[in-house]
């Protein structure tokens, strides 16, 4: 088995490590929550070898195996550039430099495809689609730009996105007093708390996650809840412009108790004030995205 083809089964077998989805969390002890794999994936042709470096793995259609790691790698090589647009994918060559099937290549191009990065045409063949064309709002390319060269407008994108989003959410999550929703969020503050007591930053990180993602889906708004991948996606790339997501802090963690306590009390006012503190914790995060004046 060659080199290549090793490490991208190798790496696929590690996709195990990624993030918990909603309700999962319980299966993880604080102390003994699996560590994340850094995998990095041959590059093609003098490709950003930080290509590879992508940590937490999104909740995308990538898939596992071979299909899922060439997705990730041509994805990558798309989105940072290293395939301009109307670049021309030709499916043997690509099977051929990454040796795998014809099969694995065109699964892979078909994903590539509904996420707007290719199309494929009756005798033009498959080619790379202008950023314009891209679904920007798929998880998968949020954290491919995340980590390539346009990292620093993904992260400022993505902060202003979720000043947009999470304020508006967590006003509306309080005019819906479920007691079961509630108490999951109750329950991921204190999760995250012992996380952090215990310098546990993965399971902080995934209590974290859902905690957001919780609090969208109770908004009562089915528009917002479909943009709740978009901030679990924010949540899961770091560096870049900082949010009291992104460091385990006492005073975030307080944050996240006000949102809950103001939710128990029906208080929209309190728990939006609440979601915007969280995200300006850092002073960094005000010069990206300043805080709305209060009226």
């Amino acid at each position: 088995m060659s080199t290549l083809a090793h490490t991208m089964m190798t790496a696929a077998r590690s996709a195990d490590s990624g993030l918990a989805g909603p309700g999962e969390l319980d299966r993880y002890p604080f102390a003994d929550a699996p560590a994340v794999d850094r995998v990095g994936v041959p590059v093609w042709e003098g490709a950003d070898p930080e290509l590879g470096r992508v940590g937490r793995r999104t909740a995308g259609s990538r898939g596992r195996g071979l299909h899922g790691q060439l997705v990730q790698q041509l994805g990558q090589m798309i989105v940072s550039g290293d395939l301009g647009a109307d670049r021309p994918l030709v499916p043997e060559e690509i099977g051929q430099r990454f040796e795998v099937s014809r099969t694995v290549v065109r699964e892979s191009l078909r994903v590539l495809e509904a996420k707007g990065l290719v199309s494929a045409r009756p005798n033009v063949g498959t080619r790379v689609r202008p950023v314009s064309d891209w679904n920007l709002l798929d998880p998968d390319i949020i954290e491919w730009r995340a980590f390539g060269p346009q990292r620093d407008d993904q992260r400022r994108e993505l902060s202003e996105l979720r000043w947009t989003i999470e304020p508006l959410a967590a006003r509306l999550a309080a005019g819906h007093g479920r007691d079961d929703v509630q108490q999951r969020l109750g329950d991921m503050v204190e999760i995250m708390g012992h996380a952090m007591a215990q310098g546990d930053a993965l399971t902080y990180s995934r209590a974290d996650t859902e905690f957001h993602a919780l609090l969208i889906q109770v908004s009562g708004n089915r528009m917002l809840e479909h943009l709740s991948g978009i901030v679990s996606a924010a949540l899961q790339v770091s560096g870049g412009p900082v949010t009291g997501c992104d460091r385990p802090t006492e005073v975030s963690l307080a944050h996240h108790g006000r949102i809950v306590d103001a939710l128990a009390a029906a208080d929209g006012g309190a728990a939006e004030t609440a979601m915007r503190q969280l995200l300006t914790v850092h002073p960094e995060v005000e010069r990206v995205v300043p805080a709305p004046r209060e009226h």
